[in-house]
């Protein structure tokens, strides 16, 4: 005589197993859908922190800098646009399509003044960061690893954050000088958020 079998002693069939595994799936994927954005977001802000600090070292470092290639480098006591040896002649500051790095290379011990840190354009910060006192490409993780850094230096005078020569921003730069530059530093970040920085140096 076969003895009857209680519904709750059974099995799962395979239709029921089916079922269970593509809920599953389903739930597995809104998780992730929701998790990973989280974990993404999550390591934003140490991005965020790193970039500030090399901004602002950076920019830091451009505005101990001299004004113009022209300009006094000991001491800033004379500026660009006079007379400064007094011998009748004024030397004229960098005309606006001139300025540019003077000082080719990646040593920036030997940037004399902010156009010269246009040399660094398009460079990964480990690149730019790594000096001979403090070496970045020695670690197998550099701190600012994936990091990439830009540069802007025009004249400004007005403060409007627009090139005085170059008003209406086609890249044709006019001729002519002014005794404000406006210095931008862009750092972006690995995961391609770019955060700007900027300040203003005068010509004293």
């Amino acid at each position: 005589m076969r003895q009857a079998v209680s519904p709750s002693g059974r099995g799962f069939t395979l239709v029921e197993l089916v079922i269970g595994i593509v809920v599953f799936a389903v739930a597995l994927a809104f998780a992730g859908s929701f998790i990973l954005p989280q974990a993404k977001r999550s390591i934003d802000p140490i991005f965020q922190v790193r970039a500030t600090e090399l901004g602002q070292s950076l920019l830091s470092e451009i505005q101990a800098r001299s004004f113009d290639e022209h300009s006094d480098h000991s001491g800033g006591q004379m500026r660009c646009g006079e007379d400064m040896d007094g011998d009748g002649n004024t030397d004229f500051c960098t005309d606006a399509p001139g300025l540019g790095c003077e000082e080719a290379g990646l040593n920036r011990d030997l940037y004399d003044d902010v156009d010269d840190y246009l040399c660094l354009t398009g460079r990964n910060a480990v690149e730019v960061m790594n000096t001979p006192d403090r070496p970045m490409t020695d670690s197998d993780q550099p701190l600012y690893q994936g990091f990439m850094v830009a540069f802007e230096v025009f004249y400004d005078a007005d403060m409007d954050g627009i090139n005085d020569f170059d008003t209406d921003g086609d890249g044709t730069i006019g001729s002519g000088t002014a005794n404000l530059k406006l210095i931008r530093v862009h750092v972006t970040t690995p995961n391609q958020e770019t955060i700007s920085f900027a300040t203003y140096r005068g010509n004293y």
